[in-house]
């Protein structure tokens, strides 16, 4: 046998160290605690970035540069619309604008829409831009009570960019619309005044019947469909006879003229309002000529007695409330002696009705 043989020998092998097992187990255990804190400091470094963690150094100050529009989803919360922002680059983190935000009050309000924002603000400076409503101000829809349903998808089309005709198409077939059972699928009346922030990308279908859901939600309020029952009118006569009080008067004056209008009706009077008949001429005026009171139209009241087939214009809260509770009085006329101020007297006879016509009448000659 060779030295080199003796050498290679299993017989002359060394024995296996006491200690090798125990050196696995720390290398194992090393590795372990690495993997451990490689994964806490992962996890760690994700949370921060987005609950916005770091040194105050980091957050950037002042109202910021540029311009960046960033769009907030229906929904949101303040930690989704920070996230927004942070990812557009309007704030340094989510935890920046998340603060700014839950110490101003004001923030509550803010919703969603298409903002339009500078790159690197401060939270603060954040905040108060979205609060004031040059930031949003194209994507906001504001409808004031009365406006007829074309009124209202012409301002509809023009807050949102959408092609008017789309709006048109929809009320086409205003069955896709979320209209209660009693409108019949007669979409005037129900596009509820008030004013909606639009996100941006909406369609016309969605838009209408956001102003439909509204109205829902109005009419629960106001629990319209049993105190209609009440009085003895369906919901859709109480949402006309808003219109038309909504049409003609001041708030102040609306209980008494939906009080004229229901002792109208049980006494078998036409109405003989010029707003129904603007209506059906489609003009705004309300100092008609005798001709257009010759129109031939369901709408004309001065030729047909009772109500309009449909509500003339959408009506606010206060309009669909005195329509629900009338003054408890029995006059049968009433007359704005101003057209300028919409000054309203009312009268429980005839005699005194002319005289009141009368005074609208030198008014008319006097500011001519």
């Amino acid at each position: 046998m060779t030295h080199m043989d003796e050498f290679f020998d299993d017989e002359d092998a060394l024995p296996p160290s006491r200690n090798a097992t125990s050196l696995a187990r720390r290398i194992t255990g090393i590795t372990v605690l690495l993997a451990v804190v490689a994964l806490a400091w992962g996890t760690w470094s994700f949370v921060s970035g987005i609950g916005g963690g770091g040194s105050a150094e980091s957050e950037f100050a002042g109202e910021g540069f540029g311009e960046v529009q960033v769009v907030v989803a229906r929904g949101d919360t303040l930690t989704a619309i920070g996230q927004t922002l942070s990812e557009a680059g309007v704030v340094s983190s989510v935890k920046a604008f998340v603060d700014a935000a839950q110490a101003n009050e004001s923030a509550a309000s803010i919703g969603p829409g298409t903002y339009t924002l500078r790159q690197q603000m401060s939270g603060d400076s954040a905040v108060a831009l979205m609060l004031d409503p040059i930031s949003r101000a194209d994507s906001r829809l504001v409808l004031p009570e009365g406006l007829r349903l074309t009124q209202t998808i012409q301002a509809a089309a023009q807050a949102s960019g959408l092609p008017l005709a789309e709006f048109e198409q929809v009320l086409e077939n205003p069955g896709v619309l979320p209209l209660p059972s009693w409108a019949e699928q007669r979409p005037e009346g129900f596009m509820f005044p008030a004013t909606y922030d639009l996100v941006g990308d909406e369609t016309a279908e969605q838009i209408l019947s956001i102003l439909v859901a509204r109205f829902d939600q109005s009419a629960a309020s106001l629990e319209l469909v049993d105190r209609a029952e009440e009085i003895g009118r369906s919901p859709y006569e109480v949402l006309i006879v808003a219109s038309l009080v909504q049409a003609e008067v001041l708030p102040e004056d609306m209980r008494k003229a939906a009080s004229v209008i229901y002792n109208r009706l049980d006494d078998g009077m036409p109405l003989q309002f010029d707003s129904t008949v603007a209506y059906a001429l489609d003009i705004v005026e309300l100092q008609l000529t005798a001709e257009q009171l010759e129109t031939d139209s369901p709408y004309n009241t001065y030729q047909v007695e009772g109500l309009p087939p449909t509500p003339i214009n959408s009506p606010g809260e206060a309009a669909i409330e005195a329509a629900l509770d009338p003054a408890p009085a029995k006059w049968l006329y009433f007359v704005t002696v101003n057209p300028d101020t919409k000054e309203t007297k009312f009268a429980r006879d005839y005699d005194r009705f002319l005289k009141l016509k009368d005074e609208l009448r030198d008014w008319l000659a006097e500011n001519g």
